[in-house]
């Protein structure tokens, strides 16, 4: 069986501690390999060599910098389909959708190799007489990221491109379930020409994170995960003195107006609800028809294009969405469906029980449907994150305005119109984080940044763009002045001389 380790100091470095962690590849129920779980020991090494490199790199003029990000640009592309199946294999989402998951990491770094641009700071010539005062942005130092499982190339991406190029060394903790992709990254970044120790990788779970947090050396941590999870982990880094910014779950909503275009408001839910088997804290799981005409309409077209949806190992060219990542996800989703069943909702197309023909022990579950789903219901409260999609009826616009505002969550929402005064209305008024307007997935684009807000989010900076810029560096104000003379009272002025 295959052996996953750390990458420490620009190679495998043994966590020692002799716990590991079974690697499954969902589309068929084995279990492919087993990774180490590392502790503080281990992190302590890769703490210790990150100090080592960490100020030469930072003392490295952001153009050079910029070279190296611009040279992992080119590795990472060069061994993009590699990197998308061996993705595929451990998460289970289809190989196309993991090209979408490295090309959206590799944006980030796209706007990372803008780095010299991007740390100019502020100057202002004669604020006060003979005084001139200026600001420059400096690394934090030491920066750690703890990613999900969902995307295990962008997410690190989104971090450490960012954290690198402002002048920081990073440690990356990626997700125990599908940990091979971010080592690969890390391989590749040392490939580039980055100091051995500047990206390193430490695996495991709750023992390594809490090292990570408890760690006087890191400055600063990121997380992407569930919002129980990153809410302990807000509070335990803030309460070390840490800077953290950790983003948590979702309950995305798409309020469909009774003016929009059905047709495509389909074919766009059917990519935002089913895609990567919806394990995606920017999925779409939950419509919200404004008026019972409109919801019938949109039911109507849903359920054949819904049982159109073919899934299928994640090699498989033709298949929408993959497995989910591990059995006990897969029954995590099966007992949502029961809840939602059991609180009274219509279970309109049943995904459950769902067998792959040669692939019976894979970890699949069919593409479900269910109707009259209310705002009481614990399955519409919480994140199911799968292959379910609620219809939540709205009777008009105001009702359809309060149900994402009102939610816990708000990561993103979504409003399918052809009025631009409601859509205008409805982006303005939203509580919400990320606002697509005719758009099912509004996750900005790489020179903006990303970020919810309520139990979607904790810490007040976004990831990636100028807020990412912001979050792995800190401002120094300098207000300098020159008088004229030599030092004995005059004030004539003295031109410098080499003697």
């Amino acid at each position: 069986m295959r052996q996953i380790d750390h990458f420490i100091a620009g190679g495998a470095g043994s966590g020692g501690t002799g716990r590991t962690h079974q690697v499954w590849n969902p589309s068929t129920g084995e279990v492919q390999a087993e990774v180490a779980l590392g502790d503080a020991a281990l992190l302590d090494r890769a703490i210790a060599q990150a100090k080592k490199v960490q100020p030469e790199w930072a003392a490295t003029n952001p153009q050079r910098r910029a070279r190296v990000m611009f040279e992992f640009k080119r590795l990472v592309e060069q061994h993009k389909q590699e990197l998308a199946e061996l993705l595929s294999s451990e998460h289970g989402k289809v190989v196309d959708d993991a090209h979408g998951d490295v090309q959206r990491g590799l944006e980030v770094i796209e706007f990372a190799c803008g780095i010299p641009q991007a740390l100019k700071g502020e100057y202002t010539n004669g604020a006060g007489p003979g005084i001139d005062v200026y600001s420059m942005r400096q690394p934090l130092g030491i920066g750690a990221g703890i990613t999900p499982f969902n995307f295990p190339a962008m997410i690190p991406m989104w971090m450490f491109g960012m954290a690198i190029a402002a002048g920081n060394a990073f440690i990356l903790k990626p997700s125990e379930r599908d940990p091979s992709v971010p080592i690969r990254l890390a391989e590749l970044f040392v490939e580039a020409g980055a100091p051995e120790g500047l990206l390193q990788v430490v695996n495991g779970d709750k023992e390594m994170v809490d090292a990570i947090l408890d760690h006087r050396d890191i400055a600063a941590v990121s997380f992407v995960g569930s919002s129980d999870i990153a809410q302990y982990i807000y509070e335990r880094g803030a309460a070390n003195g840490k800077r953290v910014q950790a983003f948590g779950g979702a309950k995305n909503h798409g309020v469909v107006m009774p003016d929009a275009d059905l047709e495509q408001v389909v074919n766009d839910l059917a990519g935002a609800a089913f895609g990567s088997a919806g394990e995606r804290c920017m999925a779409l799981p939950v419509v919200v028809p404004v008026g019972d005409e409109t919801a019938d309409r949109l039911r109507e077209k849903l359920i054949p294009a819904i049982n159109a949806l073919r899934v299928g190992v994640s090699n498989d060219p033709d298949a929408h969405y993959g497995p989910v990542v591990t059995p006990e996800h897969k029954a995590r989703i099966e007992k949502w469906i029961d809840t939602a069943e059991a609180e009274g909702a219509e279970v309109v197309i049943d995904g459950r029980g769902f067998s792959l023909q040669g692939h019976e022990d894979g970890f699949f579950v069919g593409p479900t449907l269910l109707d009259r789903v209310t705002p009481d219901m614990e399955s519409y409260k919480e994140e199911i994150f799968g292959p379910v999609l609620q219809i939540v009826r709205a009777k008009d616009f105001e009702h359809a305005l309060r149900l994402p505002s009102e939610h816990q969550y708000g990561n993103g929402v979504a409003i399918f119109t052809r009025n631009g005064h409601a859509a205008r209305e409805f982006a303005n008024r939203v509580i919400v984080g990320m606002v697509g307007i005719n758009v099912p997935i509004p996750v900005p684009v790489s020179y903006h940044s990303f970020g919810g807000w309520k139990r979607s989010g904790f810490g007040d900076i976004d990831q990636y763009g100028m807020e990412g810029l912001r979050f792995w560096t800190k401002s120094k104000k300098v207000t300098q002045r020159w008088p004229d003379g030599g030092g004995d009272g005059s004030n004539a002025f003295v031109i410098p001389t080499m003697g």
